[in-house]
């Protein structure tokens, strides 16, 4: 089973939750024992799981993203978002979560994250689901 969920980012940089929609997708499915890969199509945006308890941690990790990757740094990509393909480079493009009795087996503080590096834009997220 292969889904598409459409979003529409608001800033240039930015960490979305998208863990409920993507449990929303995994129940609707009826899978009770699987996988659920979710792939980003995008060069300029990437997908991550980590904290969603405290959102200072998305914070952080924009501010440390943008300290290792700078917005100006002699780029030469001609359309000027060089830092973006570097960040959504390291992120990754797609990531696997187990499903076991019909729910994602995150970790307690875990979520799913879009990340932004070019935004705002309208941004696709392609969630398969495998038995």
């Amino acid at each position: 089973m292969l889904k598409l969920l459409n979003l529409k980012t608001n800033k240039h940089m930015e960490l979305i939750d998208i863990t409920s929609e993507i449990e929303n997708i995994v129940k609707k499915s009826g899978v009770k024992n699987g996988i659920c890969t979710v792939y980003i199509p995008h060069t300029t945006a990437g997908i991550t799981i980590n904290e969603n308890a405290d959102p200072d941690v998305k914070k952080d990790m924009v501010m440390e993203l943008n300290k290792i990757v700078p917005l100006e740094d002699n780029y030469r990509h001609i359309e000027g978002n060089s830092a973006a393909h570097i960040k959504a480079s390291i992120m990754g493009f797609s990531q696997t979560v187990i499903i076991e009795e019909g729910r994602l087996l995150l970790g307690t503080w875990q979520g799913i994250y879009f990340c932004e590096f070019d935004g705002p834009r309208n941004r696709k997220v392609y969630v398969k689901i495998i038995k």
